[in-house]
């Protein structure tokens, strides 16, 4: 069992950075951040392979989040920069301890752990 641990959310205008942490109780072959807007579903922000360090994705962060991870201090960011009012969500680490093959990298279904979540308000 693999406990996660979010921080470093708050509020913010619009244009400014944030930058999340996510502190695992132990090593997982992938972690990724999802996000949630009130009265909408939960979506994949961006995910990191532990070993490689390959990062993916979704189309509405890219050149604007950036995800990495310090696998000595098992820990996992999002460094989220140019932040925009649609960015308003309440975030969530999740972790797999391993690979599951023909799903897509943010596939829910493939993400065993969760943590319980920052809240992130960006105003306009």
């Amino acid at each position: 069992q693999v406990q996660l641990v979010e921080s470093g959310g708050g509020s913010v205008q619009a244009g400014g950075s944030l930058r999340l942490s996510c502190a695992a109780s132990g090593y997982t072959y992938k972690m990724g951040w999802f996000r949630q807007a009130p009265g909408k579903e939960r979506e994949g922000v961006a995910r990191i392979l532990s070993g490689s360090g390959n990062t993916y994705y979704t189309d509405s962060v890219k050149g604007r989040f950036t995800a990495s991870r310090d696998n000595a201090k098992n820990t996992l960011y999002l460094q989220m920069n140019s932040l925009k009012p649609e960015d308003t969500a309440m975030y969530y680490c999740a972790a797999s301890p391993r690979v599951y093959a023909g799903r897509g990298p943010l596939d829910e279904r493939t993400y065993t752990y969760w943590g319980q979540g920052t809240q992130v308000t960006v105003s306009s």
